[in-house]
Protein backbone atom coordinates (compact mmCIF):
# COMPACT_ATOMS: atom_id res chain seq x y z
CA UNK A 1 0.00 0.00 0.00
CA UNK A 2 1.45 3.25 -0.74
CA UNK A 3 0.48 6.81 1.30
CA UNK A 4 -1.12 9.39 0.09
CA UNK A 5 0.64 12.13 1.97
CA UNK A 6 -1.46 14.90 0.35
CA UNK A 7 -3.98 15.61 -2.65
CA UNK A 8 -5.37 19.01 -3.17
CA UNK A 9 -7.43 20.69 -5.71
CA UNK A 10 -5.12 23.04 -8.03
CA UNK A 11 -7.86 23.98 -10.74
CA UNK A 12 -11.40 23.03 -11.21
CA UNK A 13 -10.78 18.78 -11.48
CA UNK A 14 -7.53 19.27 -11.61
CA UNK A 15 -5.44 17.41 -8.64
CA UNK A 16 -1.81 17.46 -7.11
CA UNK A 17 -1.37 13.92 -5.32
CA UNK A 18 1.56 13.24 -3.57
CA UNK A 19 2.62 9.85 -2.70
CA UNK A 20 5.15 8.03 -0.48
CA UNK A 21 7.62 5.42 -2.96
CA UNK A 22 11.05 5.91 -1.85
CA UNK A 23 12.08 3.91 -4.30
CA UNK A 24 10.26 4.84 -6.89
CA UNK A 25 11.48 8.42 -6.49
CA UNK A 26 15.16 7.06 -6.21
CA UNK A 27 14.16 6.25 -9.83
CA UNK A 28 12.31 8.40 -11.14
CA UNK A 29 13.35 10.61 -14.39
CA UNK A 30 12.31 13.51 -16.12
CA UNK A 31 9.43 11.67 -18.73
CA UNK A 32 8.49 8.57 -16.68
CA UNK A 33 5.51 7.23 -16.02
CA UNK A 34 3.32 5.58 -12.98
CA UNK A 35 0.41 2.62 -13.36
CA UNK A 36 -2.38 3.51 -10.37
CA UNK A 37 -4.82 1.81 -9.26
CA UNK A 38 -7.18 3.74 -6.43
CA UNK A 39 -8.59 0.13 -5.65
CA UNK A 40 -8.56 -3.88 -6.36
CA UNK A 41 -11.17 -2.98 -8.44
CA UNK A 42 -9.98 -0.32 -10.02
CA UNK A 43 -8.94 0.52 -13.58
CA UNK A 44 -5.20 0.68 -14.36
CA UNK A 45 -4.63 4.12 -14.84
CA UNK A 46 -0.96 5.69 -16.27
CA UNK A 47 0.27 8.80 -14.97
CA UNK A 48 3.10 11.09 -15.55
CA UNK A 49 5.37 11.62 -12.70
CA UNK A 50 4.90 15.26 -12.51
CA UNK A 51 7.81 15.90 -9.78
CA UNK A 52 9.94 13.54 -7.13
CA UNK A 53 11.48 14.22 -4.11
CA UNK A 54 14.66 11.65 -3.88
CA UNK A 55 15.54 12.98 0.15
CA UNK A 56 11.69 12.55 0.93
CA UNK A 57 10.66 9.72 -0.96
CA UNK A 58 7.76 11.06 -2.45
CA UNK A 59 6.37 11.54 -6.24
CA UNK A 60 3.65 13.77 -7.34
CA UNK A 61 1.11 13.11 -9.81
CA UNK A 62 -1.16 15.91 -11.26
CA UNK A 63 -4.74 14.29 -12.56
CA UNK A 64 -7.09 15.86 -14.20
CA UNK A 65 -11.01 13.89 -12.83
CA UNK A 66 -12.93 13.84 -16.11
CA UNK A 67 -13.88 10.10 -15.92
CA UNK A 68 -15.12 7.76 -13.41
CA UNK A 69 -11.82 6.44 -12.87
CA UNK A 70 -9.99 9.78 -11.66
CA UNK A 71 -13.05 10.95 -10.38
CA UNK A 72 -12.32 7.68 -8.08
CA UNK A 73 -8.52 8.25 -7.78
CA UNK A 74 -9.03 11.93 -6.69
CA UNK A 75 -11.75 11.25 -3.87
CA UNK A 76 -8.98 9.60 -2.03
CA UNK A 77 -7.88 11.55 1.21
CA UNK A 78 -4.52 12.39 2.63
CA UNK A 79 -3.13 9.01 5.06
CA UNK A 80 -5.14 6.53 3.02
CA UNK A 81 -3.52 4.59 0.32
CA UNK A 82 -3.17 4.09 -3.30
CA UNK A 83 -4.03 -0.22 -3.75
CA UNK A 84 -1.40 -0.40 -6.34
CA UNK A 85 1.43 2.23 -7.88
CA UNK A 86 4.04 0.72 -10.53
CA UNK A 87 6.74 2.07 -12.16
CA UNK A 88 8.85 4.50 -13.38
CA UNK A 89 7.89 3.31 -16.89
CA UNK A 90 8.39 4.62 -20.18
CA UNK A 91 11.87 5.79 -21.56
CA UNK A 92 13.57 9.01 -19.58
CA UNK A 93 13.38 12.32 -21.50
CA UNK A 94 16.86 12.78 -23.62
CA UNK A 95 18.68 15.67 -21.15
CA UNK A 96 20.97 17.39 -23.48
CA UNK A 97 22.48 20.80 -23.76
CA UNK A 98 20.69 22.37 -27.08
CA UNK A 99 21.80 25.75 -25.91
CA UNK A 100 18.47 27.53 -25.68
CA UNK A 101 15.22 25.38 -25.28
CA UNK A 102 11.52 26.03 -25.68
CA UNK A 103 8.93 23.97 -23.84
CA UNK A 104 5.54 24.51 -25.01
CA UNK A 105 2.80 23.18 -21.75
CA UNK A 106 -0.92 23.63 -22.67
CA UNK A 107 -3.56 22.80 -20.02
CA UNK A 108 -2.64 20.05 -17.49
CA UNK A 109 0.93 19.41 -19.80
CA UNK A 110 2.86 21.62 -17.52
CA UNK A 111 2.56 18.71 -15.37
CA UNK A 112 5.38 16.88 -17.63
CA UNK A 113 6.78 19.65 -19.08
CA UNK A 114 8.16 20.93 -15.40
CA UNK A 115 10.53 18.37 -14.75
CA UNK A 116 12.23 17.90 -18.23
CA UNK A 117 12.41 22.19 -17.86
CA UNK A 118 13.91 21.50 -14.68
CA UNK A 119 16.65 19.27 -15.78
CA UNK A 120 17.17 20.97 -19.01
CA UNK A 121 18.26 24.02 -16.96
CA UNK A 122 20.13 21.93 -14.44
CA UNK A 123 21.93 20.99 -18.27
CA UNK A 124 22.69 24.41 -18.80
CA UNK A 125 20.17 25.09 -20.98
CA UNK A 126 18.71 28.59 -21.72
CA UNK A 127 14.85 27.62 -20.63
CA UNK A 128 12.32 29.69 -22.46
CA UNK A 129 8.89 28.13 -21.72
CA UNK A 130 5.25 29.30 -22.88
CA UNK A 131 2.26 28.16 -20.61
CA UNK A 132 -0.93 28.79 -21.76
CA UNK A 133 -4.75 27.32 -20.82
CA UNK A 134 -8.40 28.57 -21.57
CA UNK A 135 -8.54 30.91 -18.77
CA UNK A 136 -6.78 31.89 -15.60
CA UNK A 137 -8.77 29.46 -13.62
CA UNK A 138 -7.07 27.23 -15.10
CA UNK A 139 -3.72 27.80 -14.78
CA UNK A 140 -1.84 26.45 -12.05
CA UNK A 141 2.26 25.64 -11.28
CA UNK A 142 3.19 28.68 -12.95
CA UNK A 143 5.66 29.52 -10.44
CA UNK A 144 7.00 26.05 -10.00
CA UNK A 145 7.72 26.43 -14.24
CA UNK A 146 9.21 30.46 -13.69
CA UNK A 147 11.14 29.06 -11.22
CA UNK A 148 13.41 26.77 -13.94
CA UNK A 149 12.55 29.34 -17.08
CA UNK A 150 14.81 31.98 -18.08
CA UNK A 151 11.73 33.37 -19.73
CA UNK A 152 8.04 32.50 -19.16
CA UNK A 153 5.37 33.28 -21.14
CA UNK A 154 1.93 33.26 -20.49
CA UNK A 155 -1.32 32.67 -22.97
CA UNK A 156 -5.21 31.98 -22.75
CA UNK A 157 -7.47 31.45 -24.96
CA UNK A 158 -9.71 34.73 -23.21
CA UNK A 159 -7.08 36.82 -21.86
CA UNK A 160 -7.85 36.73 -18.59
CA UNK A 161 -4.02 36.13 -17.87
CA UNK A 162 -1.22 36.98 -19.58
CA UNK A 163 -1.09 37.46 -23.49
CA UNK A 164 -4.64 36.58 -25.15
CA UNK A 165 -3.07 33.95 -27.38
CA UNK A 166 -2.95 30.23 -28.52
CA UNK A 167 0.69 28.75 -27.50
CA UNK A 168 1.53 28.60 -31.14
CA UNK A 169 1.69 32.47 -31.36
CA UNK A 170 4.75 33.34 -29.05
CA UNK A 171 6.36 29.72 -30.04
CA UNK A 172 6.08 30.94 -34.35
CA UNK A 173 7.94 34.44 -32.86
CA UNK A 174 10.72 32.82 -30.92
CA UNK A 175 11.17 30.72 -33.81
CA UNK A 176 11.98 33.85 -36.02
CA UNK A 177 14.15 35.73 -33.98
CA UNK A 178 17.21 34.16 -34.75
CA UNK A 179 18.74 35.73 -31.93
CA UNK A 180 17.43 33.12 -29.36
CA UNK A 181 18.95 30.00 -31.20
CA UNK A 182 16.96 27.59 -30.34
CA UNK A 183 18.24 23.90 -30.24
CA UNK A 184 14.97 22.20 -29.24
CA UNK A 185 11.20 22.54 -28.95
CA UNK A 186 8.41 20.48 -26.58
CA UNK A 187 5.60 20.25 -26.87
CA UNK A 188 2.65 18.86 -24.17
CA UNK A 189 -0.71 19.36 -23.84
CA UNK A 190 -3.38 18.42 -25.95
CA UNK A 191 -3.38 16.37 -29.14
CA UNK A 192 -4.58 19.32 -31.20
CA UNK A 193 -2.46 21.71 -29.23
CA UNK A 194 0.75 19.40 -30.17
CA UNK A 195 -0.45 19.02 -33.71
CA UNK A 196 -0.64 22.69 -34.39
CA UNK A 197 3.07 23.75 -32.62
CA UNK A 198 4.77 21.16 -35.09
CA UNK A 199 3.21 22.48 -37.55
CA UNK A 200 5.00 25.98 -36.63
CA UNK A 201 8.21 24.35 -35.75
CA UNK A 202 8.48 21.92 -38.83
CA UNK A 203 10.07 24.59 -41.31
CA UNK A 204 12.73 25.57 -38.82
CA UNK A 205 13.98 22.12 -39.12
CA UNK A 206 14.89 22.12 -35.30
CA UNK A 207 14.64 18.80 -32.91
CA UNK A 208 10.97 18.98 -32.02
CA UNK A 209 9.24 16.53 -29.49
CA UNK A 210 5.78 15.83 -28.26
CA UNK A 211 4.68 13.21 -25.16
CA UNK A 212 1.81 11.67 -26.10
CA UNK A 213 1.11 10.29 -22.32
CA UNK A 214 -2.52 11.11 -22.50
CA UNK A 215 -3.23 8.69 -25.15
CA UNK A 216 -1.84 5.57 -23.14
CA UNK A 217 -4.62 3.58 -21.71
CA UNK A 218 -2.67 0.01 -19.59
CA UNK A 219 0.81 1.10 -19.87
CA UNK A 220 2.50 -2.42 -21.38
CA UNK A 221 1.60 -2.02 -24.53
CA UNK A 222 -0.51 -5.33 -24.56
CA UNK A 223 -3.83 -3.58 -25.70
CA UNK A 224 -2.81 -1.65 -28.61
CA UNK A 225 -5.13 1.79 -27.04
CA UNK A 226 -1.55 4.11 -27.57
CA UNK A 227 -0.93 2.47 -31.02
CA UNK A 228 0.28 5.60 -33.26
CA UNK A 229 2.03 6.20 -36.39
CA UNK A 230 5.47 7.90 -36.42
CA UNK A 231 6.96 8.38 -39.83
CA UNK A 232 6.72 4.80 -41.24
CA UNK A 233 6.58 3.08 -38.20
CA UNK A 234 3.77 1.97 -35.74
CA UNK A 235 4.89 2.91 -32.44
CA UNK A 236 3.70 1.89 -28.88
CA UNK A 237 3.38 5.11 -26.72
CA UNK A 238 4.06 3.26 -23.51
CA UNK A 239 6.79 0.95 -24.35
CA UNK A 240 8.15 3.22 -27.09
CA UNK A 241 7.70 6.80 -25.29
CA UNK A 242 6.02 8.44 -24.60
CA UNK A 243 7.91 10.87 -26.12
CA UNK A 244 8.72 11.24 -29.97
CA UNK A 245 9.54 13.19 -32.98
CA UNK A 246 6.55 15.67 -32.75
CA UNK A 247 6.62 16.21 -37.16
CA UNK A 248 6.70 12.63 -38.12
CA UNK A 249 3.66 12.33 -35.52
CA UNK A 250 0.15 11.40 -37.84
CA UNK A 251 -1.84 13.34 -36.09
CA UNK A 252 -4.68 13.27 -37.81
CA UNK A 253 -4.68 9.37 -37.11
CA UNK A 254 -3.85 9.61 -33.56
CA UNK A 255 -6.83 12.84 -33.41
CA UNK A 256 -9.39 10.37 -34.83
CA UNK A 257 -8.45 7.38 -32.86
CA UNK A 258 -8.68 8.86 -29.66
CA UNK A 259 -12.93 9.15 -30.67
CA UNK A 260 -13.27 5.59 -30.28
CA UNK A 261 -14.44 5.66 -27.01
CA UNK A 262 -15.91 8.27 -26.51
CA UNK A 263 -19.79 6.65 -26.04
CA UNK A 264 -18.66 3.59 -23.31
CA UNK A 265 -16.52 6.73 -21.50
CA UNK A 266 -19.82 8.52 -21.07
CA UNK A 267 -21.47 5.65 -19.79
CA UNK A 268 -19.35 4.40 -17.67
CA UNK A 269 -18.76 8.09 -15.90
CA UNK A 270 -22.42 7.99 -15.53
CA UNK A 271 -22.54 4.55 -13.80
CA UNK A 272 -20.24 6.24 -11.63
CA UNK A 273 -22.04 9.40 -10.80
CA UNK A 274 -24.75 7.44 -10.06
CA UNK A 275 -23.21 4.90 -7.66
CA UNK A 276 -21.78 7.95 -5.54
CA UNK A 277 -25.16 10.26 -5.71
Amino acid sequence: MFKIISNKELAPNIFEMTVEHPRLAMKAQPGHFVIVMPDESGERIPLTIADFDRQAGTITLVIMAIGASTMKLVSLQSGSSLYALIGPLGIASEIENYGAVVMVAGGVGIAPVFPIARALKERGNRVISIQGARNESLLFWTDKLSSVSDEHIITTDDGSAGRKALVTEPLKELLENEGNKIGCAYMIGPAIMMKFCSQVVLPFGIKSIASLNSIMIDGTGMCGGCRVKVGKETKFTCVDGPEFNAVEIDWDLLLSRQKTYCEEEKCSLNRYKSVVS
